[in-house]
């Protein structure tokens, strides 16, 4: 048994015995507490609750909602999204654009007040979920945020970079990491937290061979400067270290926190949840249970020491990373009120632990796993299973499971898996190709799950897609491809198919490329990314030729293949992957029976479901009198004192109020694009605004560049 596996045994037990949980006095009511008032913070506070003590919107009266205003950026294009949770500072809403663009506006008009471009007109890199506020409380207001490999300071009145911030007004987040990734891909999605002044920050880096390590950091607000870093891929005596190969963090990357986080500010405890270490389907580089990737780590917040840990995944190989914040809330076992913190996963599961201990709530057992049969590979041996709460989506793959809206929707994915592996839901990668149910985007995403700060209750949406996972063997010697055609599998098919043909509702194809883009043009993406693609600066310069001459057609196939037969495989790594593909039939919805997607209601103090529902409406489905499937849903819920529940999120642009006890749709409304992006809500001159992004973009929806907030007459 590996270390973190007896570690987490002796906690399952230790759980057991109530005696041994601290115990806290019955919480205060939330209305006591100005922080659930206001929505100052990504996910509405530091505990990321995306709960509000507003209760003006009811559950009586929110059917009479209706638009008080709306805010067009302008920057749309084909392709683009808004992720965007905004954030509200008195009377001023700061948020993004579709072009990373940040801008703030009169929260009670929609009237624009600045806004300004990182980019400086040039492409973007990535997307933004939201904003950091700081102040002093002396007149020094600063709006912190990423675009690109850079953190930014902004004045919060003006707009304009703060000059003494870091060098003129931004931080390189690539320094400092203990190792050269000048050229390698960072970005950082979502916002960090503020704790007195620092600012906490993770990253977002490549999911290939080449990459950065996710070590998470604590910046001085006033000046950019790094004052305490945690490794998450450990150094020699840091703890975990043994987790991995000797030095394995000169090499390997990932393990990083790119989801946010949640902060106890009263403990002075910041809570981190990671992904999987690089490359996320095989780990021929970094054997062992590899932590401290896929965990909730609980840091000191003033200095970036571990507290405690919780790995979800041992050695992953499956891309399942903690996709969101986890939860901060008060529950209440065996009569006994207890700080939780619980975290949600895109295996659909909910892990539930004493926030100062790190004690699980409900038993976890470990279980026994198929081992893997690539080469260089080994799998751990076990993975934990919470026993309670129950998954909130489906967990294996079946043929029973395979797709019955039509005879001929069954047919065509019951061919399309007929060699696949699955049956487990860590059932490893393989060439023949393996079913990840849930997928890679979950159960659950980086949208997060509502709370009830004192009454236990956890709200959370989930999608239910598979997934299918395949892996191709590089060694040259035995491969028909030119060295192009190899990098291009490499470094490119993973979005944009095995034969440059796209994924559906996600990627574009690159067939033709030549008579799209300019070989300059082409390169330019190639070093620094664009939107949603990262730069790939880390590719040689010989290997990029290679790429770019299969690209445009122009490979001497018969002596590339002959230089192609000296290359030798990577020893670590001898695969790639064919790509993200999504399991659709042959109209392009899941190839798994409904539902797709649901909206879940969990009390954490007994681990039972109050409720579960279907979210989301596939029109043309309902046409054909298939009841309602649900749809895959990006973006969190709210939930208010007053006993509502705003979601977005799902493909077919709708808007939602559901009464947060029983699950019932109180209010809907179609938005000019889809939602994929939290709500926020908040209070300006005594009255109640819901506020949501509508971006679309998202899963072959149309783009748009709208806020919409939304009031009682």
């Amino acid at each position: 048994m590996s270390n973190s596996s007896f570690f987490l045994v002796l906690m399952s037990l230790l759980a057991m015995w109530s005696c041994q949980v601290p115990v806290t006095e019955a919480p205060a009511s939330v209305t006591d507490n100005p922080a659930f008032s206001t929505w100052e913070t990504y996910h509405g506070d530091p505990t990321a609750s995306h709960f509000s003590s507003l209760s003006q919107i009811n559950k009586e009266n929110v059917s009479q909602l209706e638009v008080a205003w709306i805010f067009e950026t302008g920057d749309k294009d084909e392709r683009s999204e808004i992720q965007c949770n905004p954030i509200i500072i008195g009377r001023t809403l700061y948020a993004s654009s579709p072009r990373t663009k940040v801008f703030a506006l009169d929260a009670a008009t929609g009237e624009r007040q600045w806004i300004f471009d990182p980019f400086d007109g040039g492409p973007p890199s990535g997307v933004n979920r939201g904003v950091v506020y700081w102040t002093d409380g002396e007149g020094d207001e600063r709006i912190l945020f990423t675009a690109g490999p850079f953190l930014h300071a902004l004045n919060a009145t003006t707009g304009q970079l703060i000059e003494s911030f870091g060098e003129s007004g931004k931080v390189d987040m690539r320094q400092g990491l203990g190792r050269d990734v000048s050229d390698y891909y960072m970005i950082a999605t979502t916002p960090g937290t503020i704790y007195k002044d620092l600012l906490i920050l993770g990253s977002r880096v490549s999911e290939g061979k080449k990459a950065a390590p996710g070590h998470i950091r604590g910046f001085d607000v006033r000046t950019g400067q790094p004052q305490w870093i945690f490794h998450t891929i450990p150094h020699p005596g840091e703890y975990g270290y043994e987790t991995w190969p000797e030095d394995a963090w000169k090499e390997v990357g990932g393990a990083n926190a790119w989801a946010g986080f949640s902060l106890d500010a009263e403990r002075g405890i910041v809570f981190a949840p990671t992904g999987s270490p690089s490359f996320d389907f095989h780990g021929g580089n970094r054997h062992g249970d590899n932590l401290f990737g896929n965990s909730l780590i609980a840091l000191n917040a003033e200095t970036g020491e571990r507290i405690w840990h919780f790995q979800s995944v041992h050695h992953d190989m499956w891309d399942r990373d903690l996709p969101c914040q986890p939860s901060l809330l008060t529950v209440q076992h065996n009569g006994k009120y207890i700080d939780a913190v619980a975290q949600v996963t895109k295996q659909g599961l909910v892990f539930v632990f004493d926030r100062e201990t790190g004690e699980p709530l409900f038993p976890i057992e470990e279980r026994p796993i198929p081992q893997s049969d690539l080469k260089n590979e080994q799998a751990a041996y076990t993975q934990p299973f919470p026993l309670k709460p129950a998954p909130f989506a489906r967990q294996r793959f079946s043929d029973e499971l395979v797709t019955d809206i039509s005879d001929e929707a069954n047919a065509f994915v019951s061919n399309k898996i007929a060699d696949a592996r699955y049956g487990n839901k860590f059932t490893p990668p393989s060439v023949e190709g393996t079913i990840i149910f849930p997928g890679f985007d979950g159960g659950a995403d980086w949208g997060g799950a509502a709370v009830h700060p004192t009454n236990g209750i956890l709200y959370i949406n989930a999608s239910e897609m598979p997934w299918l996972l395949q892996m191709v063997d590089l060694d040259p010697s035995k491969s028909a491809d030119t060295p192009g055609r190899i990098s291009y599998t490499k470094n490119c098919s993973a979005c944009h198919g095995a034969n440059l043909e796209g994924q559906q509702h996600v990627f574009p194809g690159l067939v033709g490329l030549k008579e799209k883009l300019t070989r300059n043009e082409t390169m330019a993406f190639i070093k620094n990314g664009k939107g949603r693609m990262p730069g790939f600066g880390q590719i040689p310069d010989a290997e990029v030729q290679q790429l770019m001459a299969y690209l445009y057609e122009e490979e001497n196939v018969e002596l590339d293949m002959a230089s192609l037969r000296e290359t030798e495989s990577d020893p670590d790594i001898p695969y790639a992957f064919t790509g993200y593909n999504k399991l659709f039939d042959h109209e392009g919805y899941p190839g798994v029976k409904p539902p797709w997607g649901t909206l879940n209601a969990i009390d954490l103090n007994t681990g039972e479901y109050l409720w579960k529902v279907v979210l989301g409406e596939h029109d043309a489905l309902t046409q054909r009198g298939i009841p309602p499937t649900g749809t895959e849903s990006y973006g969190g819920p709210v939930v208010t004192e007053g006993g509502v529940l705003f979601i977005a999120g799902t493909m077919d642009r709708k808007f939602r109020a559901f009464d947060r006890d029983t699950g019932e749709i109180l209010w809907e409304t179609r938005l000019p694009a889809a939602g994929f992006a939290t709500p926020a809500t908040y209070e300006v001159d005594g009255k109640q605004y819901v506020v949501i992004a509508a971006g679309g973009g998202k899963l072959g929806t149309k783009s748009g560049d709208s806020y919409l907030a939304f009031a009682l007459p």
